[in-house]
């Protein structure tokens, strides 16, 4: 059983879209299989539509979330509930072909737990590429995995990776690295970069940013150990340059320094100090949020409890897979709250 999880925010103008080549494509793929909708909070009518595509089609389901929790959250509630022996995770703007799937699935009959699609980068902004490459390449630098450009959530995952992915536990996630630290055998399938053709990306220059520094500092802690080692090169530099002050006083005279030096000395080094009080900053947020131990996401309905609330957690692994499985412990699906 093939289960297709699809986040979905705000995504009203091309959802009937999405579930058409969905309905097309996947009895093609498979003929059994699960379409898990998670609608993140939208604000337009996505949440109307899935109740009516979940009405019209049984084969497709939809978890709607109390708020906008992120991307994250919502490809991991959808993880959560589904119940296929292989799992795809896939955009709801159709970035993501769905025909790609059949390529994808039939791979993990060949010993792979994980199946990744990698788009090239055609039609993109030449200064977006650009700034992509840059940053693969100080993350790869920086990171204790290893990220590939072009390479994003669109994959196929075995039960045995979903369940692994499912039982770490850490409520600031990022998923890229956590597809990479799991591990396992993993094939690539490239495709051409799809542009989107209804409604506008919600990843914006500043998501883009916030997302990148999610991925440097959730996965090691180079950054903190980098302070340090700035720390100590200012302070090398500072002593040379005292050195020779002095050694400019005995040979010449005492002089003033210039002004300006002293000025840009001042806001240079100051800039440097906030700079890495926000690098500490960020690993004590993340440090605080991580012992609240609260969920990473709420429930307001489901297809299968309508206008019911349920509280969800992470460490959500079907029993009946981790029974099979025997590799990990089982945890209990989220409570129903009346």
């Amino acid at each position: 059983m093939l289960s297709v999880v699809s986040p979905c925010y705000n995504e009203g103008p091309g959802l009937r879209q999405l579930v058409q080549a969905l309905q097309e494509t996947l009895p093609e793929v498979t003929p059994d299989f699960e379409v898990i909708l998670v609608d993140d909070g939208s604000s337009d009518d996505t949440l109307a539509q899935l109740r009516a595509v979940a009405r019209e089609d049984p084969r497709f389901r939809y978890l709607a979330l109390s708020r906008n929790f992120g991307k994250e959250a919502a490809m991991l509630a959808g993880m959560s509930e589904a119940a296929g022996d292989a799992v795809a995770i896939i955009d709801a703007d159709l970035q993501h072909p769905p025909e790609l799937l059949k390529r994808m699935l039939p791979l993990l009959d060949h010993g792979f737990d994980q199946v990744v699609a990698k788009r090239t980068r055609a039609g993109d902004a030449a200064a977006r590429t650009f700034a992509s490459r840059i940053y693969y390449r100080l993350v790869n630098h920086l990171m204790d995995v290893r990220l590939q450009d072009g390479v994003g959530d669109f994959r196929v995952l075995s039960r045995k990776a979903v369940d692994a992915l499912l039982s770490l536990r850490e409520y600031n996630r990022f998923s890229k690295g956590l597809f990479s630290w799991i591990g396992f055998d993993s094939a690539t399938v490239n495709y051409e970069n799809v542009l989107r053709e209804v409604g506008e990306s919600k990843w914006g220059l500043r998501r883009l940013l916030n997302y990148g520094i999610d991925g440097v500092i959730s996965f090691n802690s180079k950054p903190l150990r980098s302070a340090i080692h700035f720390g100590l090169l200012m302070s090398a530099l500072a002593f040379i340059y005292a050195a020779w002050i002095v050694a400019r006083a005995l040979v010449t005279g005492v002089s003033s320094p210039g002004y300006v030096t002293i000025i840009c000395a001042i806001v240079g080094f100051g800039g440097l100090q906030m700079i890495m009080l926000g690098i500490v900053g960020e690993y004590l947020g993340r440090i605080y949020l991580e012992t609240k131990g609260r969920p990473h996401y709420l429930f307001k309905e489901t297809s299968e409890s309508p206008r019911a609330a349920i509280v969800s957690s992470a460490p959500v692994i079907p029993e009946a897979h981790a029974a099979r499985d025997g590799s990990l412990g089982a945890s209990p699906r989220g409570s129903g709250i009346e």
